[in-house]
């Protein structure tokens, strides 16, 4: 009901934070369609009551690229008034990163692949004939008969080559449901694996030497956090379904 009275902007953010509200950056996270959301809560509800076995049994797979000069654009400094702009207080960027590099990677409970280095465009025949025939089958055969793989819905992992490759190959295959990446848990290990490159290295010098970081950090990362990752699985279905689709905290 319209009172006529005014209120200050002081006094409404006062209000605001008596009840425990704070100006915060919004997550970002990928658009969900009514579609999408559907597809992501019946994933949740037929992988609900999935074993902690069943889970140990996928291997996870995803893409991630990883750039030469890293901001995170939480840098903070000390200065006095007017030192703004003084040397040492500058926090200097290069146009898009510096350049970076594009890498497949995948892990299962007991398992990892190193690192594979996509350079240029991927295609449908190189995702079967560079990724999946040499590195997906021999792990997949390592976990076992009823190992399951997982890829997200990238144009490349859903070409007919590579369907019908899998099929004939008798791979079971996971129904992914789009923009689904809070339910992958290698988002996670690509995180810990960029904070354990800018932790224990000096910044890379060329491309060739962030690759070459990012292998010795991959395997440095013990298979320990991996089962962590994978034994989240039941939780973020939980989640999913409590959310009923939505967004996760993942």
């Amino acid at each position: 009901m319209a009172t006529n009275t005014n209120v200050s902007t002081k006094t409404i953010r006062k209000r605001l934070h008596e009840v425990g509200l704070r100006s915060r950056r919004p997550a970002v996270r990928p658009r969900l369609t009514a579609a999408h959301r559907q597809a992501r809560l019946a994933f949740c509800h037929n992988h609900a009551r999935w074993t902690h076995q069943q889970w140990a049994d996928v291997l996870f797979s995803d893409e991630s690229r990883f750039n030469l000069h890293h901001h995170d654009g939480r840098a903070r400094v000390w200065r006095r008034r007017g030192e703004r702009y003084n040397n040492g207080l500058v926090q200097e960027k290069v146009a898009f990163g510096g350049g970076s590099i594009m890498v497949w990677g995948a892990f299962s409970f007991r398992h990892r692949i190193p690192l594979y280095h996509s350079v240029g465009n991927l295609t449908g025949q190189r995702y079967r004939d560079e990724i999946v025939a040499p590195l997906v089958l021999p792990a997949l055969q390592q976990i076992g008969v009823q190992a399951v793989f997982q890829d997200d819905n990238a144009t490349p992992h859903r070409a007919r080559l590579v369907n019908n490759f899998i099929q004939q190959a008798g791979v079971t295959r996971m129904n992914w449901p789009a923009c689904s990446p809070d339910f992958n848990p290698i988002e996670h290990l690509w995180d810990e694996l960029d904070r354990r490159v800018r932790n224990n290295h000096p910044p890379p010098r060329n491309l060739q030497q962030l690759l070459q970081f990012l292998q010795i950090e991959l395997q440095d990362i013990p298979q320990a956090f991996c089962r962590k990752l994978e034994n989240s699985m039941r939780n973020r279905t939980a989640e999913g379904i409590a959310k009923r689709g939505g967004h996760t905290h993942y």
